[in-house]
């Protein structure tokens, strides 16, 4: 393909525009679509970074069977009669799919189809249950149905942003970037920002509420209660219940019960109460809560009390974590949900089995994620098919998940790479598309239905995730509903579905567009749903015969409770740079500089009393399991609070899965985890050495070693430490391989070792008491082209870069690689502000996600 192809970014659920054209040096170059208005052109570091993910090391290309290559035909034929085999005999809640926000919206749609419609089971549930299935309750119980009052556009009008329970400026950063543009250019809007942790989004705050961790409904409680004497008799259904319960939350007792100061809160309830357009912003902090369903529900609750809600610049936005997140709500994906938003009742079953021809249509709600995996686990379900998601990394207790499906006889595996915690359990693997391949559509969390185009050919016999459910299907019986040839088929069957007995009782509908031809289909632009009419008069007509609904919400603390032997609560979340379990970013170098492997950032106050320092190890146990992370003392926590990135997985770390830690606790209604809070203990960790090791042949690391992988090509390169003797690790790895070994020492504080082979070098490695300073970007350049002086292989043996290569020091700007210590030097030379900086080092100027780190630099 040689023209330039408008897609979409698989991260986050912003879901950015981009644009792939082929570059000179036989890649691609990613850039931003200037006409996508989700983005107007704007990309994070990770979406920049997208062209730097298309190699095929690592990926599933063929089809397996029992650890063996075998043919499409063969996998098929096995997988079908497996599963036939498991139905006859244990009936069809015996089978289960696992689903992900990573699938195109055709690949969804197919899935739910033939696990709801024709085995005849609802057990297809997805990750998405662990981001966001709170807020679809949320929405459903206040509205009827699961819709977004919001769109993008709305933060331009708004008088008001409140952000609760979400570092939008690392996990939805180009939105984020969009509000910091919107907050500079009218400075009179506020911006309240509600959460523990002071993260890089307190940034544009006018008022940070630092509140006790889960308390967060309190505040809409107040809120509701000092609302109350503007709101008419019977306005809402269940209006007197929710203004009962609110009538006994005070600003003194929500002030206690948050931990904030009273007039923090006030300063919070008075401007919301004076605002004209108001708008909140929530995600995983609210969602992944015991109550996070009732917590969605205290948001809306204000927003329809106040009337700030139906009109420009206002709602209850919730953000989706994942690009197809929302288009998953919308085909079904969630077990307690049937397709296009209808639900398990008498109606909606008798509807689906019409439009489909089946009389197998699931008749009650499936299995939700964690008592999915539960279920495996006491082997109820005997068959489950994961498909574009890690739950042995990403769900909670993982250890128990990781038990259950190595127990289970059929798991079924779909997707693009080769190796994860979770593949290693599969019976069955199938090599499905990875972005650049893939051919469908996808819906942002401002229901913006997106087209991603294929730029790339299908690598090895890796296939659409649709095309698969559709040839099971096949074998399974079901020719004729699954005789698909084109995703642009299966979109149009979603769509007409959408419209299908529908005359405006369902939210959901999208069926303006069933009728698209290929050549339609393939140009179509980004659409919002409804279709027809804009956002909020569509929201506001749906619902003409009915009432919205106020629901009575009694605030609540975590269960998660600290005592003597688990004192401290943590926190886990995203950063930067990465992406959920690291698959794809945790393969590109740039994207491994800013934060190198797992971190917990604790309150100085809280470091000194258990004895841990900045920099140095610390082994972080639950009563669920444990990890090692590396210490980061900051100010931003509040004491008795820890903060650990929920990223890493057994493929780049030992021990540094953070879901090792965290109970199954979940959310009555919406199934969700409770992920945020976790009671945990801390110990430091002094091993005997600390070090980093780079080589050309695979490291072997024995039980006793913790190693974290950094992605460099070309190379194996590890951070790692451990109490055991590394010169004799060194000696042992080195032995029969005729290295000349170059080492220096110093009275035990340190051992560096080169090892060099006919004048290559093969082996760097570097030791000491403590982390030391190591120019990675010398020591990789010396891989390729061997230092030829004395001199310069002395510095590399001291692990510093040549005299004439500048020590830029740890990465905060990763689209453009600018280090720390080129912004101090910069800053020192007279640059004064974040602008001077971006004109002088481009540092701050692409994604904007490291402005806060260079502010706090420029101070």
């Amino acid at each position: 393909m040689n023209s330039v192809v408008r897609t979409t970014c698989p991260y986050c659920g912003v879901g950015c525009g981009v644009e792939a054209r082929p570059a000179e040096n036989g890649g691609y170059e990613i850039t931003g679509d200037k006409h996508h208005p989700a983005n107007f052109g704007r990309l994070c570091v990770k979406g920049a970074a997208l062209g730097e993910t298309l190699g095929l090391d690592g990926r599933l290309l063929y089809p397996e069977v029992g650890g063996e290559r075998v043919s499409w035909d063969a996998a098929l034929d096995e997988t079908a009669n497996r599963l036939q085999a498991i139905i006859n005999e244990f009936g069809p809640k015996a089978v289960a799919f696992y689903a992900s926000g990573q699938l195109l919206t055709e690949d969804y749609y197919a899935a739910n189809k033939l696990m709801k419609g024709f085995i005849g089971a609802g057990n297809i549930d997805t990750n998405s249950r662990l981001c966001m299935s709170s807020a679809v309750v949320g929405y459903k119980r206040a509205f009827g149905a699961d819709f977004v009052p919001c769109s993008y556009e709305d933060l331009e009008q708004t008088d008001l942003v409140i952000l609760v329970g979400s570092n939008a400026a690392w996990a939805h950063p180009v939105l984020y970037q969009r509000l910091a543009q919107v907050k500079k250019l009218r400075p009179q809007m506020k911006v309240v920002v509600i959460d523990p942790r002071r993260t890089a989004t307190c940034d544009i705050a006018d008022l940070h509420l630092a509140l006790r961790p889960g308390s967060d409904a309190a505040l809409f409680v107040g809120l509701l209660n000092i609302l109350q004497p503007s709101l008419a008799i019977n306005s809402f259904d269940g209006q007197n219940a929710a203004l009962e319960i609110a009538a006994e939350w005070s600003l003194e007792k929500c002030a206690d019960f948050c931990q904030l100061e009273s007039a923090a809160v006030q300063t919070f309830w008075q401007w919301f109460t004076q605002a004209n357009r108001a708008m909140t912003l929530y995600t995983m902090g609210i969602n992944q809560s015991s109550s996070g369903s009732d917590k969605c529900n205290a948001i809306i609750n204000v927003h329809l009390a106040s009337g700030k809600i139906g009109r420009g610049g206002c709602g209850p936005f919730s953000l989706t974590g994942q690009p197809n997140a929302m288009g998953g709500r919308e085909v079904g994906g969630l077990a307690n949900q049937l397709a296009c938003h209808m639900n398990f009742e008498p109606a909606d079953i008798a509807r689906l089995g019409r439009f489909w021809g089946s009389e197998r249509i699931a008749e009650t709600p499936g299995l939700m994620a964690v008592e999915l995996f539960e279920a495996i686990g006491r082997g109820e379900v005997k068959a489950v098919w994961i498909m574009g998601t890690n739950p042995v990394v990403s769900l909670p207790d993982n250890s128990r998940v990781a038990q259950a499906l190595a127990r289970c006889p059929l798991v079924i595996v779909s997707d693009v790479v080769c190796e994860t915690d979770t593949s290693r359990f599969a019976s069955v693997k199938f090599p499905a598309l990875a972005w650049g391949e893939k051919n469908g559509t996808v819906t942002n969390s401002e229901r913006r239905i997106s087209r991603q185009r294929a730029f790339l050919p299908a690598p090895g016999e890796a296939r659409a995730d649709w095309w698969m459910v559709a040839q099971i299907a096949r074998r399974l019986g079901y020719r004729e509903a699954f005789d698909w040839q084109h995703p642009q088929q299966i979109f149009s069957e979603h769509a007409a579905l959408s419209g299908y007995e529908n005359n405006g009782t369902r939210a959901f509908d999208i069926s303006n567009l069933a009728y698209m031809t290929s050549e339609q289909y393939d140009a179509l632009e980004p659409v919002r749903w409804p279709v027809s009419g804009d956002a909020h008069s569509s929201f506001k007509s749906w619902r003409e015969n009915g009432k919205f609904q106020l629901l009575p919400v009694e605030p609540v603390l975590p269960q998660a409770k600290v005592d003597h032997y688990y004192p401290l609560i943590l926190n886990s979340g995203r950063i930067r740079d990465q992406w959920h379990t690291m698959t794809r970013t945790g393969s590109v170098p740039r994207l491994m500089q800013h934060i190198t492997m797992p971190i917990m950032e604790i309150h100085p106050r809280d470091a000194k009393r258990y004895g841990v320092t900045h920099e140095g190890l610390v082994r972080v146990a639950s009563r669920s399991g444990g990890m090692v992370a590396k210490v980061r003392v900051s100010e931003s926590q509040l004491p008795g609070n820890v903060f650990v990135p929920m990223h890493w997985n057994q493929q780049f770390a030992r021990k540094g899965q953070i879901n090792s830690l965290v109970a199954s606790v979940c959310d009555p209604h919406s199934g969700q985890p409770e992920s945020k809070q976790t009671a945990v203990r801390i110990q430091r960790w002094q091993p005997a050495w600390c070090g980093e090791i780079f080589a050309r042949v695979a490291i072997a690391f024995g039980e006793e070693f913790h190693w974290w992988k950094q992605a460099t090509p070309g190379v194996h390169h590890f951070l790692c430490a451990a109490d055991s003797d590394a010169k004799a690790w060194i000696e042992t790895l080195a032995a029969g391989r005729g290295w000349q070994l170059q080492t220096a020492c110093g009275d035990g504080q340190f051992h560096h070792v080169l090892a060099w082979y006919h004048g290559e070098l093969q082996l760097a490695f570097y030791s000491a008491n403590g982390w030391q300073d190591i120019s990675a970007a010398a020591v990789l350049s010396a891989f390729e082209q061997a230092p030829t002086t004395a001199s310069e292989r002395h510095r590399l043996l001291a692990g510093k870069a040549p005299d004439t290569q500048p020590d830029t020091g740890a990465t905060v700007c990763s689209c453009f690689g600018v280090g720390e210590k080129t912004i101090l030097a910069a800053i020192a030379g007279g640059c004064r502000s974040v602008a001077q900086l971006g004109e002088k080092l481009r540092c701050g100027t692409n994604c904007g996600s490291c402005i806060p780190e260079l502010k706090a630099l420029l101070k």
